[in-house]
Order: structure tokens, then C-alpha cells, then sequence
């Protein structure tokens, strides 16, 4: 199948999960995941109308982002982890950073979007799993760096980021999913954070639909929009 015909089916199911969790389409917003993805498919998933596509390396888009430069509307935003060396890149071209987890590069954010005299959309990324191969925050730290974040005015806070455990079990996927709303409610009460912190990024091509029935507003599709991943050598 196209890309385009792929990410029909993908908001199709998206439209059909909002509809069993009762709630409204609009409030969840598909993110497809170009990584190790040509430009060649990115083109054709833009021309099918979409504007925003997620990346894990640096280097790997900001060729593309500079290749598609002559589509100004296009946007980027960068979902791996992140080295404070790299922080300058990121400042230069990215819309959204979904994998904050530490106030030394938050801070090396901040200088280098001041350098750049720009802002930046970020979600502080979590361990929501406590598998010691993610990358993210344990919950128990994620208020102390949301608090935090009030003293920088070049990042601009919008929610939470995970990766749910790769497990057959339903249950476990789910437990990762009830933290992450849990935590976003503890975000939300907390009189040293300031913003809302109302958005949940999780959910990818294995279980978005369950983490919209527990309230993403942004699921990170790649497989299922532009097909199986070449293997990793």
C-alpha cells in the first residue's frame, strides 16, 4: 500500500479508538516517525497532508530538514535521546523535543535557543516502564525538572513523553500508560510547576490505541505508516 493509503488506515483506527474511549478525534494528533524513512516517503505522506514528522538522530534530520527546506511549513520534532552536544542542532531547526530528561540539557537548550534567538516546544520524557534499557526520568523526579523548567523561557513545557514496555501483556502495557495520566494529574497540582502540562505523547504502532483510550494526545506512528524498518546492522 502508498503512504497515503497506509496513514488513512491509521487515522482510521485512531478515529475508532478516540470513538471507544468517548472522546473527540481532534484531540489526538498522529506524529508519523520518519526515521531511516527517505525523503522520497516523507514527500508523499506531506502531500497527503501531513506537516510534522518525529526523528530519533540528529544528523539524519537535519539533512532531511535542510533537504526539504523549500517547504517551509514542514516541521520537525526530534523524539531520541539527546547528547548536550548536540544541543546546538536541535535548537537550530526543531519544532518539538519529546525526550527531555535532565536540567543540564535543558539548560543547554536554553543557551543555545537563545544563540539562535528561538523557542522550543518540550516534553519531558519518563520511564514509565522502569526498564533500565530506557532512556527517561523515573516519576518520582519528573515534578522536581518540571518545576524547574519555569526558569527557562526558550523551552516551552506541553506535556509528557514515554515508551510504554515491550510486552505480549496487555496489563503491563497498560500499568505504563495509568502512570503516565497519574503523573500528569500530580504535574497539574503541583503550585511549583508552571504550565499545564496537559499532554500525553505515548502510544506507537503496537499499542496507540491504548494509550489513547488512557489519554494521548499525541501517538508516534512509524511502522504502520511507512512500513517495516530496514534490520539494524
Amino acid at each position: 500500500m502508498s503512504v497515503a493509503e497506509n496513514l488513512a488506515r491509521v487515522r482510521a483506527a485512531i478515529d475508532a479508538a478516540c470513538d471507544r474511549a468517548d472522546r473527540d478525534p481532534s484531540g489526538v494528533r498522529l506524529l508519523p516517525v520518519s526515521k531511516t524513512v527517505g525523503t522520497d516517503k516523507i514527500i508523499e505522506a506531506y502531500r497527503a497532508g501531513m506537516r510534522i514528522f518525529g526523528e530519533n538522530k540528529v544528523q539524519e534530520a537535519a539533512s532531511k530538514a535542510a533537504e526539504l527546506a523549500d517547504r517551509p511549513d514542514l516541521q520537525w520534532a526530534m523524539i531520541g535521546h539527546l547528547q548536550r552536544n548536540k544541543a546546538r542542532e536541535v535548537a537550530a531547526f526543531a519544532a518539538e523535543f519529546h525526550a527531555l530528561d535532565s536540567r543540564r540539557l535543558a539548560e543547554a537548550l536554553q543557551s543555545r535557543l537563545e544563540q539562535a534567538d528561538r523557542t522550543l516546544d518540550v516534553f519531558i520524557e519518563v520511564n514509565s516502564s522502569g526498564e533500565p534499557s530506557k532512556f527517561g526520568l523515573p516519576p518520582e523526579e519528573v515534578v522536581d525538572l518540571a518545576a524547574a523548567l519555569g526558569e527557562l523561557d526558550r523551552l516551552r513545557p506541553r506535556g509528557l513523553m514515554t515508551i510504554a514496555a515491550n510486552s505480549p501483556d496487555r496489563g503491563v502495557v497498560e500499568a505504563c500508560f495509568v502512570r503516565m495520566t497519574e503523573l500528569r494529574r500530580r504535574l497539574q497540582d503541583d503550585p511549583r510547576v508552571i504550565g499545564s502540562y496537559h499532554e500525553l505523547s505515548m502510544g506507537m504502532s503496537g499499542d496507540f490505541e491504548l494509550a489513547i483510550a488512557h489519554g494521548a494526545t499525541t501517538v508516534r506512528i512509524g511502522t504502520a505508516i511507512f512500513g517495516a524498518r530496514p534490520p539494524i546492522r
